[in-house]
């Protein structure tokens, strides 16, 4: 199968100027962009009007950087991650939220999906602007951690999961659910809701952390239930390159976004790692 092009159009260059593709495997099918991914997507939607992507897996900010602690390796730490994860208020939360949505939609498959991940400073507003937006929502995945961090203030139940919500581009779509490969991977049982992993392990963190880094696993078997291999995968917040790494991992093609310059480095050292090793096993 022929290699996909970048998906940035000539006729936008100005555009793709400003959010330029920083890594490219034309081979393997791996474009990432560092710039602002609400531009990158409407260049997209501009040359692709049909829609381009099989599917979408989303980790936007939580906006939950506001000067609370967590516990992390034994000590007392801020949750603050970044300028990008402030708070801006609930109605400003959720117009970038519809807007970052709607970018999606238009440029997902008439059959593509969508996946995005969140704890409930963020989650509630995401469901709303899917519904507004007319997006079929398939399921809402609970992501329960075994090993979460204890709640330091004792005021809280310990806050031990995340929800996933996977949702088509609109009701007239067929969406893909490779059933049987999600059985088999279940011991021969139909998969539940509730996905008990681990978060990110030491090895997934070799060539730096990102503070919101999913896990590898995760984000794999979200690929893995909603795609076929050959296909095309967006994600918009590329934040330490997991999605890129799975999407490689499972024979997948991925576009990543990235706005911050030393996470796109992380993603690239990331990538190119794991070109790396697939290469030496091919000759082991």
């Amino acid at each position: 199968m022929s290699s996909l092009p970048p998906p940035a159009a000539p006729r936008h260059s100005s555009r793709v100027q400003k959010n330029p593709i920083v890594f490219s495997d034309e081979a393997r099918g791996v474009w990432l962009h560092h710039g602002d991914s609400l531009v990158v997507l409407d260049a997209i939607a501009d040359e692709y009007p049909e829609g381009r992507f099989d599917c979408i897996f989303a980790d936007p900010p939580y906006f939950l950087s506001n000067g609370g602690i967590t516990c992390q390796g034994g000590k007392m730490v801020k949750v603050d991650k970044g300028d990008w994860d402030k708070s801006r208020g609930a109605e400003l939360n959720h117009a970038f939220n519809l807007e970052w949505l709607r970018r999606c939609q238009r440029v997902l498959k008439p059959n593509g999906t969508i996946w995005v991940s969140g704890t409930h400073h963020v989650i509630f507003s995401v469901g709303y602007a899917m519904q507004q937006l007319g997006f079929k929502v398939l399921n809402d995945i609970t992501w329960e951690k075994p090993n979460p961090p204890p709640n330091l203030s004792c005021r809280y139940f310990t806050h031990s999961t995340e929800t996933i919500l996977w949702a088509a581009k609109n009701e007239k779509s067929k969406h893909c659910f490779n059933y049987a490969l999600m059985r088999e991977t279940n011991g021969g049982k139909q998969m539940k809701s509730v996905w008990n992993m681990t978060a990110p392990s030491g090895d997934e963190k070799t060539h730096g952390k990102h503070p919101t880094q999913k896990s590898l696993r995760l984000v794999e078997r979200c690929i893995l239930a909603s795609t076929n291999e050959g296909d095309l995968v967006l994600d918009p917040f590329l934040g330490g390159g997991t999605t890129a790494v799975a999407a490689l991992r499972t024979k997948r093609k991925c576009v990543g976004v990235e706005a911050d310059a030393a996470h796109i480095e992380l993603c690239i050292r990331r990538v190119k790692s794991e070109v790396e090793k697939s290469e030496q096993e091919l000759f082991q």
